[in-house]
């Protein structure tokens, strides 16, 4: 019996939309490798909830992630140890209080097999 092997690459899953590439934003927050969120993230944290609409824009929400990120990277490249989490404030509803969200992310190899980053939930792989 032969195994079959399958590999899902980055770049299919942002085709897929399974991971959002935020790349460009990155770069111009000081992040030098490729960056992508999954869809978690991005449908969860950077889309704007009808309720929050004018206050931030997409944009605003992403930028948000990204600083916090790099501050968080920042901060671990001063210290030793595997993987980093990091904590944002975000806003859900205009009523709302600002809600604590924690984030982890993953630098890897990617398809090239250059570095890259992804941003996800604390519960996704």
């Amino acid at each position: 019996m032969t195994e079959r092997l399958f590999r899902y690459t980055r770049t299919q899953a942002i085709a897929d939309s399974v991971l959002v590439d935020v790349s460009n934003m990155a770069k111009n927050a000081g992040i030098e490798f490729p960056v992508a969120l999954t869809w978690s993230v991005w449908s969860r944290l950077v889309e704007v909830p009808d309720e929050v609409e004018g206050e931030h824009d997409e944009g605003d929400r992403l930028w948000d992630i990204l600083t916090m990120f790099r501050i968080a990277a920042s901060a671990k490249a001063q210290r030793s140890g595997q993987g980093l989490s990091f904590q944002l404030l975000v806003r859900d509803a205009k009523t709302e209080p600002l809600e604590v969200v924690t984030l982890k992310a993953h630098c890897g190899l990617g398809d090239a097999p250059d570095p890259v980053i992804t941003i996800m939930m604390p519960d996704e792989v």
